[in-house]
C-alpha cells in the first residue's frame, strides 16, 4: 500500500516569538503611515483652500509664518539687491542654476520681504555669478507665501555672518538670515507669481503634502506582514508519512 502525505503545523518556540513581534511592528509601523495620510490629506485641504482665498496685503508690520503659509499675498515696496543672496544647485531641465532671493523693503517702514524671483542658469564659470537684473523702483508684486524649512543638512555654518557679505547659501535659514541683516524680515518668502514683473524661470512645483508616500509606505509594512505570515507557515508545516 503507497504511504499518503500529510501535513502538521509544528512551530518552534522561538521563531514564533520572533515572528508574533515583527509582525506586530510590521502591523503597528503600517498603521502609523495610514494615520500621517490621513493628516497629511487634512493639511493638502488646508493648503487649497488657503490658495482659493483672496490675497492678503503684506505690510511692514511683522507677520505671523503660520497663518500665512500657502496664502497669496501682495505687497508693495521696492527691491534691495544688497542682502541679496543666490541659492546654489538648483536644477531646471537638468541645467544646473541659481534660485534669486532678493530682499523688498516695505512701504511705511523698515521690515523687508524676502521675494524668490525664479531660477537663473548658472553660466560658464561658477567663480562668476551670473547677471541678475533687478527693476528699479517701487514695485507691486503678487505671490504664494512659503516658510523654509528649518531642518536641513549642510556643510555651511549657521552662525550669522560677519564681514563681507556672502551671496552664495546652499539653504535659505531664515534664522540665520535675520541675524546677519541690518533690518528686520517677515518670517515668509514670497514666491512670486509666473506672470508678475521682474523674475526668471518661474515653474514652481505643486504643492504637495506627500499622502500617496505615506500611503505607499503603508503598503510595504502590511506587504511585508503578509510575507512573513507566509514564511512562517511555510517554515512550521512538516510532513509525515501515513498508512
Amino acid at each position: 500500500m503507497t504511504p499518503s502525505r500529510r501535513y502538521r503545523f509544528q512551530p518552534a518556540p522561538i521563531p514564533t516569538l520572533a515572528t508574533v513581534v515583527l509582525l506586530a511592528l510590521f502591523v503597528a509601523l503600517g498603521s502609523w503611515q495610514l494615520k500621517r495620510a490621513g493628516e497629511k490629506a487634512a493639511l493638502q485641504t488646508r493648503y487649497d483652500a488657503r490658495q482659493a482665498q483672496a490675497p492678503v496685503a503684506l505690510g511692514w508690520e511683522a507677520q505671523d509664518a503660520e497663518a500665512l503659509r500657502f496664502r497669496r499675498v501682495t505687497a508693495t515696496g521696492h527691491y534691495e539687491t544688497e542682502y541679496q543672496i543666490l541659492l546654489d544647485n538648483r536644477v531646471h531641465q537638468g541645467r544646473a542654476g541659481f534660485h534669486v532671493i532678493t530682499p523688498l523693503k516695505l512701504e511705511g517702514g523698515e521690515r523687508r520681504l524676502l521675494v524668490n524671483r525664479g531660477w537663473i542658469a548658472l553660466g560658464a564659470d561658477r567663480a562668476q555669478f551670473p547677471p541678475v537684473e533687478t527693476p528699479a523702483g517701487v514695485q507691486q508684486i503678487l505671490g504664494l507665501a512659503v516658510v523654509p524649512a528649518e531642518r536641513f543638512f549642510t556643510f555651511e555654518s549657521r552662525a550669522p555672518l560677519e564681514g563681507a557679505w556672502e551671496p552664495l547659501w546652499q539653504n535659505l535659514d531664515m534664522a540665520r538670515y535675520a541675524a546677519s541683516v541690518p533690518f528686520p524680515v517677515q518670517a515668509v518668502v514670497v514666491l512670486l507669481d509666473p506672470g508678475a514683473p521682474g523674475g526668471f524661470v518661474r515653474e514652481w512645483a505643486s504643492l504637495d503634502a506627500g499622502i500617496a508616500a505615506h500611503r505607499g509606505y503603508a503598503l510595504q509594512w502590511f506587504a511585508l506582514a503578509a510575507a512573513l505570515i507566509v514564511l512562517y507557515a511555510a517554515l512550521n508545516l512538516r510532513r509525515r508519512d501515513a498508512r
